[in-house]
């Protein structure tokens, strides 16, 4: 399984979002550490999933944009 996350450089950490589950958010003082955090969450939230018999969600698709607006 895939899924997208979004990172965040904020001060001295990653912060990581995660579209397809907005409940997860995490962080991380380098990149990877950042999606090393990641990956465990969604891991044990899928593993919490199954145990109860819930669905697990498909990835989100995501287009990023940038978008001009007057000063």
């Amino acid at each position: 399984m895939k899924y997208t996350v979004n990172l965040t450089r904020e001060d001295d950490a990653f912060v990581v979002s995660i579209p397809a589950f907005p409940n997860i958010c995490t962080f991380g003082g380098s990149e990877s550490e950042a999606l090393a955090n990641a990956q465990e969450a969604i891991e044990l939230y899928v593993g919490y999933l199954r145990d109860e018999g819930e669905p697990i969600p498909d990835d989100v698709t995501q287009t990023t944009a940038i978008v001009e607006v007057a000063a």
